[in-house]
């Protein structure tokens, strides 16, 4: 889950702040829906853990989301405010850090590692004020064995040689790994209650309701995100989320019917703008832009072929190339939420076969023969991405990029191999 951005003052080198900018255009590349730029503050380090005799109080933080693409998801961390300690400690799973041998090529692999790190409370706030986001503080009605068991796993969890873990964008992330430390302190309780019970959101229906005030963002997940990303979501998996899992804390009731959660405090107020609402996606603009280009395409006349052509090869390289990005995201990296894409079948590699005849045309020369075979082979696999939105078993929901790209890739296949055709 996305966290805010950490510096050490004044530190950063000329390579640092180049891969800052590199990291995120990387990011989109390969689709995924959340980055969190960090380096461990210096101050930061894990507090002794509570005696016996002490009874800390445990509550959860829940951050609204930023203006910067990672910060869309908002975040979350385990507050635990022990009377021995001078200010309650923040213990954030959202920190990695950029200066560790390997980060670039585990980053691309789809290896990432985050980090826990335990930190004052009043230093993890301090940027959230500073930019206007909000923070809510859940406290928890935990006993205090619970309590206590959970700041002693917490403390040893974010010393240096545990407090890394395997981060994957849905199922290992920021707000899952409180969500587990929750679990565990609750004896499987907040499992039990939410696993049961969906409202049928899926990992790519929050994704693109959450970068909906980004379109460039929104696009970037929903052409990465394969179909395992479509299936509903428990309630549970649905936690992945920070204002998800801060919801179900709210429904969680203990076993004499009272609330988990037993006083809510808003910390900051949010000055940015609130998490959108609905992520739904009408077919039908989608369906008119693609037969309204084909119909263009279809009736241009003979002394529009090379602006035409100029386009088409516009069109295609962009087809081949995030075609080519997906393929080699699924054949070679763990980015596991990219797999067995289906949009390939539409940004199809095969398109970057097509610039010779682009080019061809633009000279005002007659293309090959296989410039028409491969025109053909293009439209016939776009059409094959229609068949598996009828699966019952894992369907892929890209029914609006069918229709909007299906039919310019059958229009420029009758344009020009017919006209090749007639030439041959």
């Amino acid at each position: 889950m996305p966290s805010r951005e950490r510096r050490r003052g004044g530190s950063d080198n000329t390579a640092r702040r180049l891969l800052r900018i590199l990291l995120p255009l990387l990011l989109l590349a390969l689709g995924a829906p959340r980055l969190a730029v960090a380096a461990v503050p210096a101050s930061a380090s894990a507090p002794a853990a509570p005696t016996a005799a002490e009874q800390p109080r445990i509550g959860v933080l829940t951050m609204g989301p930023g203006d910067i693409f990672w910060e869309r998801f908002g975040h979350d961390s385990i507050v635990v405010a022990d009377p021995a300690w001078n200010e309650p400690t923040s213990y954030n799973f959202g920190f990695f850090d950029l200066n560790e041998t390997g980060f670039i090529r585990r980053f691309i692999e789809g290896r990432m590692q985050y980090m826990l790190v335990a930190l004052p409370l009043s230093e993890d706030l301090d940027y959230y004020r500073r930019v206007g986001r909000g923070v809510r503080l859940q406290w928890l009605d935990l006993t205090p064995a619970q309590a206590r068991a959970l700041a002693t796993a917490l403390a040893e969890n974010a010393r240096p040689e545990n407090a890394r873990y395997h981060y994957d964008y849905f199922t290992s992330n920021c707000t899952t790994k409180v969500r587990d430390a929750l679990d565990r302190a609750l004896d499987g309780r907040l499992r039990r209650q939410t696993e049961n019970r969906s409202t049928g959101d899926s990992y790519r229906s929050e994704s693109l309701r959450l970068a909906a005030p980004a379109p460039w963002l929104w696009v970037g997940f929903d052409i990465a995100l394969g179909p395992s990303n479509d299936r509903a979501l428990t309630r549970w998996q649905q936690d992945f989320l920070p204002r998800r899992l801060a919801d179900d804390l709210r429904q969680i009731r203990l076993d004499d019917g009272r609330p988990l959660v037993m006083q809510e405090v808003e910390l900051l107020p949010q000055r940015l703008a609130a998490e959108p609402e609905d992520g739904s996606v009408p077919l039908w603009p989608w369906l008119l832009a693609g037969v309204a280009l084909a119909l263009l395409v279809g009736n241009a006349g003979t002394r529009s072929t090379r602006p035409l052509a100029a386009l088409a090869a516009g069109f295609w390289l962009l087809c081949g190339v995030l075609g080519l990005v997906l393929a080699l995201a699924w054949g070679f990296t763990e980015h596991r939420a990219l797999w067995a894409n289906r949009n390939l079948l539409l940004l199809d590699p095969l398109c970057l076969l097509l610039l010779p005849g682009a080019l061809a045309l633009l000279r005002g020369r007659q293309p090959s023969a296989r410039f028409r075979f491969l025109l053909l082979a293009v439209t016939v696999l776009a059409a094959l991405a229609c068949l598996p939105l009828w699966l019952q078993v894992y369907p892929q929901r890209n029914g609006h990029w069918i229709a909007l790209l299906l039919p310019l890739h059958a229009a420029l296949a009758w344009r020009w191999g017919r006209s090749t055709a007639a030439a041959t």
